[in-house]
């Protein structure tokens, strides 16, 4: 059985390390940057890192006891996979700078065309791990800007110290990266469309004798990890689905802004005006203090074009810009663009998708055999660690492997689709999710693609083995 991968970030190097002890050796990963790490590999703006506490966001198999604080920083991060690929003996199976173009299914195997090879290789399983977060997205905005500009995502090595620095966007990128621009420029502009909820981040560094005592002491090590889990589902999720927590989280995140914005009309523009957890929630302790600064403004008006000089507001304003940093997020629910994917009988898998991306478990879609998604449709979570829906996923399409050894190719049926569609329906009309902001949750016709609407533990039940009865075959061949 031959396997390509596509993404080498958390998800695809959880499953190429499953398949490796799994005794699975013939696979290739496919990964259009440079390196290992996915969305760690990409941002390397100022400050970046993640909201997910350290030993909650690796591997449950691969537990790494040196992280030097609770939350981790990007390169700490990068640095943690590269060593998951050169643990697990990942790196020969590994081809870099090879952006995958098109996946097309045809006599029972699937063709991986790539920029470098249009004409493709052929392969019997193929396991999208590109996740959601990986396409920048960049408002269309008019007007030709004659500095420089990029997206967060992109971060060129630019000196900005002494620069006026227009920043565009005020998400979780966004408030990691103000505090240190505004370090450095001379002024900062911030253009905030949408304040987001912001609640303090607990973070701070393991000292000495407690990471001696992870690496020495395993148990250790393994019950802190379960205590953040049962905190994340016990404490944190019942607060995105009209749970106990809701209040408490309102009342957290409202005393935090009162506690860092001493000016009223300030604190006006960054009090949000839609339930909490509607949006991503923003863990920070430094944005609010960044925001105050005397070199930084709040703009609240919204942008009519870009000018060669900066930026131009609706109130016919305009402010002087030598750089732009798009802090705009990703193109979050165009699940697998810009490939083209054609599965049986030619059907293409953006047409199919044209209502939203949709997947039975955010792993298989009907119609397209073989194909597997991890960090699918509908299995983001907004209170916890990814990397726990990928370890329920890969554990699945192992099984899933194993089916098609003995029965050939598998196929989801369009009427477990179905009932998968309808009570993911029923739960999603519980979260907050559904209040009515916009975020990069959903699309733009207010469709929640991204989301997982239960507990973490519920998705490793409903995952924990594939159901054949939930899938057609055919013979191989």
């Amino acid at each position: 059985m031959r396997v390509a991968i596509i993404g080498a970030g958390f998800g695809g190097l959880c499953m190429a390390i499953r398949l490796e002890q799994a005794g699975i050796r013939d696979y290739t990963i496919f990964e259009k940057s440079g390196g290992v790490g996915g969305t760690w590999h990409d941002n390397t703006y100022p400050g970046a890192g993640c909201d997910v506490p350290s030993h909650l966001y690796s591997f449950s198999f691969a537990r790494y006891s040196d992280w030097s604080r609770r939350y981790p920083a990007q390169p700490e991060i990068l640095a943690y996979l590269d060593h998951c690929a050169d643990r697990y003996g990942l790196r020969p199976h590994l081809r870099l700078n090879t952006e995958v173009t098109a996946l097309t299914y045809e006599d029972g195997a699937w063709r991986v065309d790539t920029a470098a090879n249009p004409d493709g290789e052929i392969f019997d399983v193929v396991v999208a791990a590109v996740g959601q977060l990986n396409r920048p997205q960049i408002p269309e905005i008019s007007g030709d800007f004659a500095g420089r500009s990029f997206h967060s995502a992109r971060w060129e090595d630019h000196d900005l110290t002494g620069r006026r620095v227009a920043v565009i966007g005020n998400g979780s990128s966004a408030a990691q990266l103000i505090p240190k621009v505004a370090e450095r420029a001379a002024h900062v502009d911030v253009y905030l469309r949408t304040p987001n909820w912001v609640v303090p981040k607990p973070d701070a560094e393991f000292g000495p004798l407690l990471k001696a005592a992870f690496r020495f002491v395993p148990p250790l090590q393994w019950a802190y990890r379960a205590w953040l889990f049962q905190y994340s589902e016990r404490a944190v999720f019942p607060a995105l689905a009209g749970g106990w927590s809701t209040r408490l989280l309102r009342q957290r995140a409202l005393g935090h802004l009162h506690a860092q914005i001493r000016d009223p009309d300030l604190r006006a523009v960054l009090t949000p005006d839609y339930p909490v957890g509607c949006k991503r929630i923003v863990l920070d302790n430094h944005f609010y203090p960044a925001l105050a600064r005397p070199d930084v403004s709040v703009i609240t008006t919204p942008i009519a074009g870009l000018t060669e000089a900066g930026v131009r507001t609706e109130d016919g304003r305009e402010r002087p810009a030598d750089t732009i940093v798009y802090a705009t997020g990703f193109q979050a629910t165009e699940f697998l663009m810009p490939m083209r994917v054609t599965g049986r009988d030619g059907d293409d898998l953006q047409q199919t998708w044209k209502e939203g991306a949709e997947a039975y478990l955010g792993i298989a879609v009907p119609r397209f055999p073989n194909l597997f998604l991890l960090y699918g449709p509908n299995t983001n979570v907004g209170h916890s660690s990814i990397v726990f829906m990928l370890e329920c996923q890969t554990r699945y399409i192992m099984g899933c492997l194993g089916l098609i050894e003995e029965h050939g190719p598998m196929e989801v049926r369009p009427e477990a689709m179905d009932r998968w569609r309808r009570a993911l329906a029923e739960a999603m009309d519980r979260t907050v999710w559904q209040a009515g902001c916009a975020s990069w949750y959903k699309t733009a016709s207010g469709r929640v693609t991204n989301n997982w609407p239960r507990p973490m533990s519920v998705y490793r039940r409903v995952t924990r083995r594939p159901n054949p009865e939930a899938y057609r075959f055919t013979p191989a061949g």
